[in-house]
């Protein structure tokens, strides 16, 4: 007796955001190619993604956007920085401020965050992140005012600035009769008081637009504020950022290293091979596979489904793990290219140094090692940041 299975039609035939970006991609690369290296924002890059739907890629489908997992959003990144590293690393930071909001909306029944993801789903807003401005010490002054809170702050490596919609950020309330609090809240980039500064001159990652963002007297009404907590140690809020964001950024770098890879090897077939180049060849895809193996520990934490200073002990070591073996197996890119691979025209040097900037986000090494280390101690790390 034969069985007949069902297949889902409409399942079968759904195209992924990778499937999207792997589409997208070729055209970035070429727009990467043609640029002249001059610290311009990808602004048209941006206006593809956002046309072919991947702004709302990571809101769930119940509300309107594509559904996409924290794997796929990985695979689009990852595909999305093979083709053009600014690309990825600006996306990433729009990417994890709706994946992480949707994560809590599916795993949580966070309510509170339905009406942003359904701004995001209807009218293609694009986030931009405070980044490193509003890790867990907090940065900038909330002072109190009828109503609300009046905010003053400069917020620097907001990736994505040029063409941002809402900047998700926080600042810091002083107060005499309780500890320094963070109030994290939305401000919108259209507002009087918020000025992009034209800051963004950097090694590498030169179009990501990852501007200074000065907010200058905003005012947040009390009903904006998303969250609170005290400044200066982890919150259970902080270990769902630190377990969803990193994944995603680090896609971004992933994608940077397999492209500098395929492009050395390139180079190096059109001369004859010897000891030394085998060698070479075999040392960074050994690299590379570390990089790869430990992203892939980081997006295990995330399928965990459950954040807490275990999860985000387990993808700052792998975010250090992949810093590491993509930087290493770059360098080796470079040197068995040879010197072809010193040209800009080969593309192999901004792949060089845009992998540069997975050295930069939290938490760095000597904050992550000791992180690291005083978990295995049993120790405190409430303030290890």
């Amino acid at each position: 007796m034969s069985v007949i299975k069902t297949i889902d039609t409409a399942a079968a035939q759904r195209r992924t955001v990778a499937d999207i970006a792997h589409d997208l991609g070729p055209i970035f690369a070429q727009r990467a190619n043609e640029t002249a290296d001059e610290d311009k924002f990808v602004a048209d890059n941006f206006a593809s993604l956002k046309a072919a739907g991947l702004i709302e890629g990571g809101v769930p489908a119940e509300l309107g956007g594509g559904g996409a997992s924290v794997d796929e959003l990985a695979a689009m990144l990852r595909t999305l920085g093979y083709h053009c590293g600014s690309t990825a690393l600006a996306f990433s930071m729009h990417t994890h401020q709706v994946a992480i909001p949707a994560w809590r909306w599916t795993h949580q029944k966070a309510t509170a965050v339905e009406p942003l993801l359904k701004r995001i789903a209807t009218e293609r807003i694009q986030l931009v992140s405070s980044g490193g401005s509003d890790w867990i010490g907090g940065s900038g002054k909330a002072e109190k005012v009828d109503g609300g809170y009046r905010i003053t702050a400069r917020k620097v490596f907001s990736s994505g600035s040029p063409s941002g919609n809402l900047l998700m950020t926080s600042a810091v309330l002083e107060s005499e009769n309780e500890p320094p609090m963070v109030l994290h809240f939305g401000v919108p980039m259209n507002s009087p008081q918020v000025k992009v500064l034209d800051t963004w001159r950097t090694l590498g990652m030169r179009g990501t637009g990852s501007h200074d963002v000065m907010i200058d007297g905003h005012i947040v009404p009390e009903a904006g504020v998303a969250a609170r907590r005290k400044a200066g140690e982890w919150h259970p809020l902080f270990q769902i950022i630190a377990t969803i964001a990193f994944p995603l950024v680090y896609s971004a770098y992933l994608g940077v290293a397999e492209s500098a890879r395929d492009t050395a090897i390139g180079l190096a077939k059109r001369k004859p091979a010897n000891h030394h180049v085998i060698e070479l060849a075999g040392r960074m895809e050994t690299e590379l596979t570390a990089a790869r193996l430990a992203h892939e520990s980081m997006l295990a934490a995330v399928r965990l489904n459950a954040p807490s200073a275990d999860t985000v002990n387990q993808v700052m070591i792998g975010r250090q793990l992949v810093t590491r073996h993509a930087i290493a197996s770059v360098d080796l890119a470079m040197e068995l290219a040879g010197g072809a691979g010193f040209y800009r025209s080969a593309g192999l040097e901004r792949k060089f140094r845009d992998i540069q900037g997975a050295r930069y986000h939290p938490l760095q090494s000597g904050p992550q090692a000791e992180y690291a280390g005083a978990m295995a101690l049993g120790l405190p790390i409430d303030r290890i940041f």
